[in-house]
């Protein structure tokens, strides 16, 4: 780990400008800077302290939905009443994310923001071809143990996954970052990798996240964030579904429905393919497992990580299930 000089933000203005030096980082829970520069791939000339800015770390619930300020804690908005209530797939995602040592440091703006878990990545040393860390070195993945990389929104530039949970639960309620100067979409705020690897968000030079809005409705509501891996504790999705359900009055048909994946593909991955194929359906097995098998449009294997193409559209139906009371 290099020196770097150390500065206190007093608000957010001081740290977006404080921002916009060469190798700057901000500072909020730590939990992924410090993985990141322990490796040696986060190496930060310049580190700006925002864990005392004032009135980034509300959470916020009312009939239109919620706000939560980008310091707010894992752990405080996944225990939140009335984001259980409301948002049940968010509470969810971030109760099964990490661990209570960790959910009870990172803040939800860190968490969106954290870096791919890739073994590649994360050894310079061994592997100095990664196109995230130097761009047009090469793919030190490629012909590697890969069981956990994506097979959605990869290339032969990058084939490493995004890690998170809570994002695929935001990008299923239409949640929106807001930049101060712009609102953006979660969706269209994570970059694939098809072309450009080492950009990951859409956050430019002296930017950063003061929050996140969720908007209220019956299907957030009625929601519900399914996570399968290897084991039950401490690890990342081998896949994950974050879907919310409406259904028509006849409590049997599909009004309104919701579907993001986690843990297969390059970012936070909505699946509109299925969502479009079940709108006006019944909620019944085989046609909500027909539909999902269209959330693997696209999807391409480098080898070990084959298993992902088969499994997701599995988590998905019984996420489908789960949420519909049938399951």
């Amino acid at each position: 780990m290099r020196d770097f000089s150390y500065f206190r933000a007093t608000s957010a203005e001081d740290a977006r400008q404080a921002a916009l030096q060469a190798s700057a980082v901000m500072l909020a829970g730590g939990t992924t800077l410090l993985d990141l520069a322990k490796c040696g791939v986060a190496e930060p000339e310049a580190v700006i302290d925002i864990t005392h800015l004032s009135g980034l770390d509300g959470i916020a619930v009312n009939q239109e939905g919620a706000v939560i300020g980008t310091l707010a804690k894992m752990a405080a908005v996944a225990d939140h009443p009335d984001i259980k209530a409301w948002f049940p797939a968010v509470s969810e995602s971030l109760s099964l994310a990490a661990s209570a040592q960790l959910r009870n440091m990172a803040t939800i703006g860190g968490n969106l923001l954290q870096r791919t878990r890739c073994a590649y990545f994360r050894d310079p040393l061994t592997f100095p071809a990664c196109n995230k860390r130097n761009p047009g070195s090469g793919c030190s993945a490629l012909g590697g143990v890969i069981r956990n990389h994506a097979v959605l929104g990869v290339s032969e530039q990058c084939i490493a996954s995004y890690p998170g949970d809570l994002a695929a639960a935001l990008v299923a309620l239409d949640a929106v970052v807001d930049l101060g100067q712009r609102q953006v979409p979660v969706d269209d705020f994570f970059l694939p990798y098809d072309h450009a690897p080492e950009r990951e968000t859409v956050l430019q030079p002296g930017e950063m996240i003061l929050g996140i809005s969720i908007p209220a409705s019956v299907a957030a509501r009625n929601s519900t964030y399914l996570k399968v891996r290897d084991r039950q504790s401490y690890e990342f999705a081998a896949a994950s579904a974050a879907v919310g359900l409406e259904l028509e009055s006849d409590n049997r048909t599909i009004k309104d429905i919701r579907v993001a994946l986690g843990g297969v593909a390059s970012k936070p991955w909505r699946a509109r393919a299925v969502e479009q194929a079940l709108i006006g359906k019944a909620l019944e097995e085989q046609t909500v497992a027909r539909a999902a098998r269209l959330a693997m449009d696209g999807a391409v294997s480098y080898g070990d990580n084959l298993y992902k193409i088969e499994l997701a559209p599995r988590v998905i139906t019984r996420a489908i299930m789960k949420v519909g009371g049938l399951a």
